[in-house]
């Protein structure tokens, strides 16, 4: 009992100028890592037309998102390995390591070849390092809250572990900050390159002419992650100057750390009672708010409303600017009215406003694509031939005439109605008065192949008007996806959607990080700004709440991984998800109900399960029983 309540006293004193300089070293050492991970969130559509090349836009930017969730899956294994070994070995060696197998992946992606020059061999080094970037930050996060809540006052946990929350925003807005600096002189000195597909042939827009991309979309968008490595020195030094945790090297001192982690935090009810309560009382919830509040907004303006990659960039680094400080607000707030009530109020306001807001971003933003979507368009198909398009493992071909028709759709942000139609026949689609027949990849390739038989057969013979015959028809079936892909096109122009970028007005544009003072672009910083400030009311107390919730000798393994299930498959799934119920629906805002429901489950089952008053416990008190 002694020892118990002169861990309280010392904890509640004033923190010393060295601890504050150890939380300031955490937390820069934390940015660092996470400038890492979020370099290719913020680069995803572009990297995903670079390594996943042969698949349509729709699919590929699936793919891209995959690729990207591919390191948030594989963060609860990284939570139960690195959170072992820094309840066996100490904090700040599991430090060094997950900060150096993050620095080097990264490093490593820069470097990586294409899909144009290695092939299928691209994508999966891509998606492999993605693993290990996720597995380094899954023993990242829980060191760092622990790290840090052992060394603050005890009536002050939230406002100085607020401070690591702030390491992710600020990770992503370094990401930001780098991006358009590099994006800005590349595109300002270089030429435009034409896109090319798989075989290296030049990609033709819908009007007929060759489909151009910025030299930073080309390969400038490797020197941020090639300059990672100057990030990387600079992290492994700053956590080298750290010291272990006091509660730590006191608990080793006195023979009282566990020997098997895992098995004490997940394998007796006690614990992982609690860690079941917190992923599904507490970081679930929170991770949906925080992946849509920063990642899904920003992949929404470049992909959904089609601002372009440079000016939603600005827009997302002015909200977080703004923005950021919400963090230390709620954390410091959260010490006086306690945790649970912040984070399942952000989950709940979330869940009620994102269709609003959402909505209004893209009249905002894009003021003619909201207008054109006001016109009724439909896909009468039989149901049989409509696919659901989400395909994580690569290996389904979205070939079906309703497939085709609906992803031509969501490539230009169309809202549409899907109608039950005569079973067998190809799908339909009606844009006001006009009505487009979809086609069948496979069918029109067996087409094309009996056609070529065909006019090779002509050609060995001497009647020209056959050979002539047989010309006009292959080349009407190699004309059916040109044919389709234009009518589609001219049928939306006709409507009033914006298909050629260049032709948009309305639509918000930045042409360097300070041009942001009309109207439009301060409303749309604004919108950002509030989903911010939700990602701030859920995250900014959660890393105080979960070191609360478990005893200093399993607390990195404990919270590690309820907390990296959570934001690793609830949050990282998210904007994959997200785009394939919205391309499924045809409603581009039909996929903010992942991110509804489980925010409201949240709030539920936080409601009930989760302990009120955290903020007031001793975190050390069950060191001398255990």
């Amino acid at each position: 009992m002694t020892t118990t309540t002169t861990n309280l006293r010392e904890r509640s004193r004033p923190m010393t100028g060295e601890e504050k300089k150890v939380i300031l070293a955490s937390s820069a050492g934390t940015i660092f890592e996470w400038y890492d991970f979020y370099l290719y969130g913020s680069l995803a559509a572009i990297i995903g037309a670079q390594f996943f090349t042969p698949f349509p836009e729709a699919t590929r930017n699936v793919f891209a998102l995959l690729a990207f969730a591919a390191g948030f899956i594989v963060r609860p294994f990284g939570a139960l390995f690195f959170g072992a070994m820094g309840d066996i070995i100490g904090r700040k060696y599991t430090f060094l390591a997950t900060i150096l197998i993050m620095g080097l992946s990264t490093f490593l992606v820069g470097l990586l070849p294409n899909y144009f020059s290695w092939g299928i061999a691209a994508p999966i080094i891509l998606i492999a390092l993605r693993m290990l970037q996720g597995l380094a930050l899954g023993g990242e996060y829980g060191g760092a809250a622990v790290y840090v809540a052992e060394h603050a006052p005890a009536n002050q946990r939230g406002y100085f572990t607020a401070f690591i929350q702030t390491t992710a925003t600020l990770g992503l807005l370094l990401s930001l900050i780098v991006i358009l600096s590099v994006q800005g002189y590349v595109n300002g000195n270089y030429p435009d390159q034409p896109v090319l597909d798989a075989a290296g042939v030049a990609v033709m827009a819908a009007d007929g002419t060759p489909s151009m991309m910025k030299a930073f979309n080309a390969w400038g968008w490797r020197i941020p992650f090639l300059g990672s490595i100057f990030l990387l020195l600079i992290s492994l030094y700053i956590r080298l100057q750290m010291n272990e945790s006091p509660a730590f090297k006191k608990m080793k001192e006195e023979g009282a750390a566990s020997k098997a982690p895992l098995r004490e935090a997940f394998g007796q009810w006690r614990n992982a009672k609690i860690a079941l309560i917190a992923l599904l009382g507490l970081t679930a919830g929170q991770a949906v708010v925080w992946y849509s509040g920063q990642f899904y907004a920003l992949f929404f303006m470049q992909n959904v409303i089609k601002v372009d990659s440079f000016s939603a960039n600005v827009f997302v680094a002015w909200s977080l600017i703004l923005g950021t400080g919400g963090f230390i607000f709620f954390g410091s707030l959260s010490d006086r009215i306690g945790r649970k009530p912040i984070i399942l109020a952000g989950c709940l306001i979330a869940a009620v406003t994102y269709f609003p807001v959402f909505k209004f971003l893209t009249q905002t933003a894009n003021p003619m694509l909201a207008a054109a979507q006001q016109t009724p368009i439909t896909v009468t198909a039989d149901p049989n031939d409509c696919s659901f398009q989400f395909n994580p493992v690569g290996t389904a071909k979205f070939n079906n005439s309703c497939d085709i028709a609906k992803s031509k759709l969501y490539s230009f942000s169309v809202n549409s109605e899907t109608v039950d139609g005569p079973a067998g026949e190809p799908a339909v689609i009606k844009i006001g008065d006009t009505t487009i027949p979809s086609y069948n990849v496979a069918a029109n390739a067996a087409q094309i192949k009996e056609l070529t038989t065909a006019l090779e057969t002509a050609t060995a013979g001497t009647d020209q008007a056959a050979k002539d015959a047989a010309q006009a028809a292959l080349d009407a079936a190699k004309g059916v996806k040109p044919a389709f892909d234009k009518a589609v096109a001219d049928a939306l122009t006709a409507a009033g959607y914006p298909i050629v970028a260049k032709d948009n007005t309305s639509v918000a544009k930045a042409e360097n990080f300070i041009d942001i003072f009309t109207g439009q672009k301060l409303t749309i910083i604004a919108i950002l700004t509030y989903l911010i400030i939700l990602v701030t009311m859920v995250y900014g107390p959660i890393a105080a709440m979960l070191v609360e919730l478990f005893p200093t000798r399993i607390r990195y393994s404990g919270l590690s991984l309820p907390y990296h299930i959570g934001n690793g498959w609830f949050g990282g799934l998210l904007p994959a998800t997200a785009f394939a119920i919205s391309a499924q629906s045809g409603n581009i805002y039909a996929g903010l109900w992942y991110a509804i429901v489980v925010a409201l489950m949240t709030v539920v089952i936080g409601a009930i399960f989760v302990p009120n008053g955290t903020h007031k416990k001793d975190i050390f008190a069950d060191d001398a029983s255990r």
